[in-house]
């Protein structure tokens, strides 16, 4: 999968996904500092799903009405270590009866929320 981490998504868990297989990009390492207009932008531009600990997303996708990125997954905890993320992450895209393409995801640690993603504008 093509994913865009967020500055806030810790690099060792990019690191992970990428021995994985997965296509991830880092703001971290690419573009630190870009406000997340510009990071929805790059994420809809790529054609990515945003890994982030940032909530404000679910205000410029709903309530702004910015156009959305091929899926968003919000980390929606404090890690234990800078690798859980990517492998709570791997473990939901382990699944048969789940996708995080054209939603909103919100992962907690004791549970996962889905919402369909805005269409653009």
């Amino acid at each position: 999968m093509r994913f865009l981490a967020d500055e806030n998504f810790p690099l060792p868990s990019v690191h992970r996904l990428r021995e994985e297989g997965h296509d991830v990009a880092a703001i971290a390492a690419e573009q630190p500092g870009l406000p997340d207009e510009q990071v929805l932008s790059r994420a809809f531009g790529e054609d990515r799903i945003i890994l982030t600990f940032d909530r404000d997303y679910g205000r410029l996708l709903y309530e702004i009405g910015l156009p959305p990125p091929t899926g968003v997954v919000y980390f929606r905890f404090v890690p234990s270590s800078l690798e859980e993320p990517a492998e709570y992450l791997l473990g939901l895209l382990g699944r048969t009866d789940f996708s995080v393409s054209g939603r909103l995801t919100v992962a907690e640690r004791d549970r996962v929320r889905q919402r369909p993603l805005p269409e653009p504008r």
